[in-house]
């Protein structure tokens, strides 16, 4: 299985926090369902071409949260989801790569305006107004 995971090598991010939060997302939206088997960790870590413990932080922190279940010599599935949760989870992410947006504005010197004409622009890209 190929999981939709884009990693973005000029990311201020850690790699390990792109892999884990855009996998939590395919997580809570439902894009992954309960049961569904995970590559193994050195697949993953192949698929994206980064280091096999990189891949096995992802999973153990998923793990902790309760998103992931590991069965010895099965390998690793996606546990039961709470859908409600996984509402508010989505709209915290997008709250937190809001503030980062404007965060990054900020440090880049722009002002309220030109932050908001961005988020504009970037909607009516994506056809989202």
């Amino acid at each position: 299985m190929r999981l939709p995971i884009h990693i973005n090598e000029h990311s201020a991010e850690p790699l390990y926090h792109q892999i884990e939060s855009q996998l939590r997302t395919l997580i809570m939206s439902g894009q992954l369902e309960e049961n569904t088997l995970l590559p193994s960790n050195r697949e993953l870590a192949q698929n994206l071409q980064c280091s096999l413990i990189t891949i096995r932080r992802v999973y153990q922190d998923l793990e902790a949260e309760g998103l992931l279940r590991t069965k010895q010599g099965t390998g690793t599935f996606v546990a039961k989801v709470d859908v409600e949760a996984g509402a508010k989870q989505r709209l915290e992410a997008v709250e937190a790569a809001i503030s980062a947006a404007v965060d990054a504005g900020a440090s880049a010197g722009l002002g309220r305006a030109e932050l908001e004409s961005m988020l504009r622009e970037e909607l009516e890209r994506r056809r989202m107004t």
